[in-house]
């Protein structure tokens, strides 16, 4: 049990930590989202070739040609999503967007696995996809009043608007491929049991030639990022501000995927869905209140019903009620 609150404490100080450094490289420097993927990648893989692998001598579970297609789903995913902040996409939106996942994995779900879902899962989907829609289009009435306020004309240059939906568009592309990675890994774990360690190692690994394809961006953010305000550590020793931010931004997205690859071995998918869904509510707070984004009364209502309706979906509150009538009974007897 130490173990397991040990661990939600890491996700929650990783990955909230990390939405804070993450925008503070993001604002400067709107695209940025590849090198900061690729640092990422790196700095884990670097750490799994430690730790887990013993310099090469760790035996693999998994076959190599099957983590090889789960990587590229993951590469596409975690790039085009970082990618997409380059159009326009504001943070409180990305985040909300990014919570939607249960609507592509649970449509994946009947197309693929043939399941069925009940009321109260189909209920909490169309609460989410409204949310998600609803948030959408507060966004882009408060791209439309940014403009407004610079004077320019919302009918005169189209790009900005045209960046946004492109942006939009990168979102759901990534959301539907997400769904899809979620249900091969299913698919794995069943296979081959779970292996949390060996996953997050080469679901890092093998996707670093990738970014070969992208080297061209990563060098030139690189440079920009040495132009960066100085911060000095000590004496006359220091190093660009921007090179900071984003090597605790390495650390903290270690130690948030790293957590919640471990919970999924420890917990039960609903325990595990309930944690991501809180951090995902106290990084959307961080963001908006730290970072003074625009957030109106259509975004807190969609934020409502995106929480709510992953809530449910969990059904984690009749597991507390079965729990708590289950600890009652005994007390009784």
């Amino acid at each position: 049990m130490k173990h397991v609150i040990q661990t939600i404490f890491l996700i929650f100080l990783g990955c909230c930590s990390n939405v804070i450094f993450l925008e503070l490289i993001v604002r400067p420097y709107p695209g940025s989202g590849n090198i900061i993927t690729f640092a990422q990648f790196l700095f884990i893989a670097i750490e799994g070739f430690f730790n887990y692998f013993k310099w090469g001598s760790a035996k693999r579970v998994v076959p190599i040609k099957d983590y090889t297609i789960m990587v590229v789903m993951f590469f596409l995913v975690s790039v085009i999503n970082n990618y997409a902040l380059n159009f326009n996409i504001p943070m409180p939106l990305h985040m909300i967007f990014r919570s939607g996942s249960l609507i592509a994995n649970l449509v994946l779900g009947m197309i693929i696995l043939k399941r069925k879902y009940s009321l109260r899962q189909i209920l909490s989907v169309l609460l989410i996809t409204f949310g998600i829609a609803l948030s959408t289009y507060a966004s882009s009435q408060s791209l439309n009043k940014e403009k407004a306020k610079k004077n320019i004309k919302i009918d005169e240059p189209k790009s900005d608007f045209l960046q946004w939906t492109i942006g939009i568009s990168m979102l759901v592309f990534a959301l539907i491929v997400s769904a899809i990675m979620g249900i091969y890994q299913e698919t794995l774990y069943a296979k081959y049991g779970k292996h949390p360690q060996e996953a997050l190692f080469y679901s890092h690994l093998l996707p670093l030639p990738l970014f070969g394809f992208v080297g061209k961006d990563i060098y030139h953010h690189a440079q920009l990022f040495n132009q960066s305000t100085w911060l000095p550590i000590f004496s006359n020793v220091g190093v660009p501000i921007m090179w900071a931010y984003l090597f605790c931004n390495m650390l903290t997205q270690y130690f948030c995927i790293r957590s919640v690859f471990i919970l999924t071995t420890e917990c039960s998918s609903l325990i595990v869905t309930l944690i991501i869904t809180l951090r995902k509510f106290i990084s959307l707070l961080i963001s908006i209140i730290y970072f003074q984004n625009d957030f109106t009364l259509n975004h807190w209502i969609g934020t409502a019903s995106v929480f709510l309706g992953t809530f449910l979906f969990s059904n984690i509150h009749y597991d507390i009620y079965r729990y708590l009538t289950k600890r009652k009974t005994e007390h009784v007897e």
